[in-house]
């Protein structure tokens, strides 16, 4: 079983930046399919970014440009780097992993971007 914990979410005003951190409990090197959602209230839960084997990474639409990932796997971390954040940025963003059959989601962390 993979535990992820996600840290790095808070309040920041529109065009501000923050990174979002995903711990997992084992080798991230071992994980072929990482991702990051988000879900906005009362809103269903979307793909944001995702980083595959190889190190190939997709991004929505909705984040090109601004959003980036990166990774430290001696940390056994994934980033989400967030800038110039809009307001309909705001949700509660989810680690998530997929390891053969079975996926895993994190607690999830809250973003907010308000003046």
């Amino acid at each position: 079983q993979v535990q992820l914990v996600e840290s790095g979410g808070g309040l920041v005003q529109p065009g501000g930046s923050l990174r979002l951190s995903c711990a997992a409990s084992e080798t991230i090197i071992n994980i072929p399919f990482m991702a990051w959602y988000r879900q906005a209230s009362g809103k269903q839960r979307d793909l944001v970014a995702s980083l595959g084997t190889g190190g190939i990474t997709n991004f929505a639409d909705s984040v090109k440009g601004r959003f980036t990932l990166s990774s430290d796997n001696v940390k056994n971390t994934v980033y989400l780097n967030l800038n110039d954040l809009k307001p309909e940025d705001a949700a509660v963003y989810y680690c998530y992993v997929r390891k053969g059959l079975s996926v895993y989601w994190g607690q999830g962390t809250q973003v907010t971007v308000s003046s």
